[in-house]
């Protein structure tokens, strides 16, 4: 499957660094319970997202923040 690109560079360097973010907040227990669940789900998203270049969620808004 040939997703389309429609992640930025910029964009993913910041999805990248929220990740680790919520990584380094739960791993140090600043963020526990509920929290820590829902922003780990989105800190693995944030991640693929990172990584693919492709955001499914752009699809709908028609948004693009990588440059042609």
């Amino acid at each position: 499957m040939n997703l389309p690109k429609n992640v930025g560079k910029t964009d993913r360097i910041i999805r990248f660094l929220v990740a680790i973010l919520v990584a380094v907040l739960y791993f140090t227990g600043t963020i526990s319970g509920t929290v820590a669940i829902i922003l780990g789900v989105v800190a693995i998203i944030f991640l693929l997202t990172s990584f693919t270049g492709f955001c499914p969620l752009y699809l709908p808004l028609k948004l693009n923040t990588r440059k042609e």
